[in-house]
C-alpha cells in the first residue's frame, strides 16, 4: 500500500494500537499465537523449567480452550466482544502455582508464542508527538504485561514516555476487547474531561475493523498503518469495514509527523 490521505481537523491528541502498530507481534496480534506452532522447543524447555506435566502442545491446547470457555461465558452474559486476563486463565490451568509464578510463566509463554519488537521509527514517532506537546493515549487488545514492553525497549512505562496515564485503554482492564465500543467509550468520557473533542484525536492501528471502523464510530479520525504485511488487517470480507476507509495510510510510523 501507499501512504495519502488527509485530515479533516487538526490533531490535538493520538491515540494507539499497540500490537502490530507500535510493535511489530510474531503472530501478528495478541491472542493469535493458536495459528502457529512456533517456539515449540522453547515452550518445552518453560514447561521443564516449571515442572508442569504437559507436553508443549497439551499446554497450548488447554490455554486456548480455557480462553474459549470463558468467552462463551461472557457471551452469555451480553459482552459482545469479550475479553480475558490471562492470568487468571493460567491460574485455572496451573492449580498450585503461587500469583507471581503465574505470572511470570504467562510473560514467559507470550514472549515464546508471539515475540515482538519496537516498530520501526516508533521512538522517532514518539520524541517527535512530545516535541508537539501532543497527549498520546492507547486503546489496545492488551493484557497485564502489555505495558512491560514499553519498559523493555524504549526504558519506562508509557506513563512515564509520554503517554498520559488518564488515556490507557487495555482491554483486559475492561473484560471487552475491541472493535466493541466499550473500550472506545471510556476514551471518549475521558477526552471529554480533558477538553479535547473527538473531531480532534486521531487513532492509528493495523486492523481496518478493530482499528479503522471502531475508531471512526468514536468519532475520531483515522489512519490505517499498513507498514506490516504480517498484522495488517484490511478485513475485504467483513460488511462493516468495507464501508468506512481510514483518513489516513501510512507505511512508516514517522509519516504521522507530517500531519500533525
Amino acid at each position: 500500500m501507499k501512504p495519502g490521505g488527509r485530515l479533516r481537523n487538526p490533531v490535538r491528541c493520538i491515540l494507539f494500537d499497540i500490537y502490530g502498530t507500535l510493535f511489530v507481534s510474531g503472530a501478528g496480534d495478541i491472542g493469535m499465537a493458536r495459528r502457529t506452532h512456533s517456539g515449540k522447543d522453547h515452550l518445552q524447555a518453560l514447561i521443564d523449567r516449571y515442572n508442569i506435566p504437559m507436553s508443549p502442545d497439551h499446554l497450548r491446547h488447554g490455554f486456548f480452550a480455557a480462553v474459549e470457555a470463558t468467552h462463551e461465558k461472557m457471551k452469555r452474559q451480553g459482552i459482545d466482544v469479550p475479553e480475558v486476563a490471562y492470568e487468571t486463565i493460567w491460574a485455572s490451568i496451573l492449580p498450585g502455582m503461587d500469583p507471581e509464578g503465574v505470572r511470570e510463566f504467562a510473560i514467559a509463554y507470550e514472549l515464546i508464542v508471539n515475540p515482538v519488537y519496537p516498530m520501526p521509527n516508533l521512538e522517532r514517532l514518539l520524541a517527535g508527538c512530545r516535541g508537539r506537546h501532543l497527549p498520546l493515549g492507547i486503546i489496545s487488545n492488551a493484557q497485564f504485561f502489555t505495558p512491560l514492553l514499553f519498559k523493555w525497549f524504549l526504558g519506562g512505562l508509557p506513563e512515564s514516555i509520554g503517554f498520559d496515564p488518564h488515556l490507557l485503554f487495555y482491554s483486559y482492564r475492561y473484560g471487552a476487547a475491541k472493535p466493541s465500543p466499550i473500550l472506545f467509550k471510556a476514551a471518549v468520557s475521558a477526552l471529554k474531561e480533558q477538553g479535547i473533542d473527538v473531531s480532534e484525536v486521531l487513532y492509528v492501528g493495523n486492523d481496518k475493523l478493530n482499528d479503522v471502523y471502531a475508531g471512526d464510530q468514536a468519532g475520531f479520525q483515522t489512519a490505517l498503518f499498513a507498514g506490516d504485511a504480517r498484522s495488517l488487517r484490511l478485513r475485504k470480507d467483513h460488511a462493516l469495514s468495507s464501508t468506512i476507509s481510514p483518513d489516513l495510510i501510512v507505511t512508516d510510523l514517522s509519516q504521522i509527523l507530517d500531519h500533525v
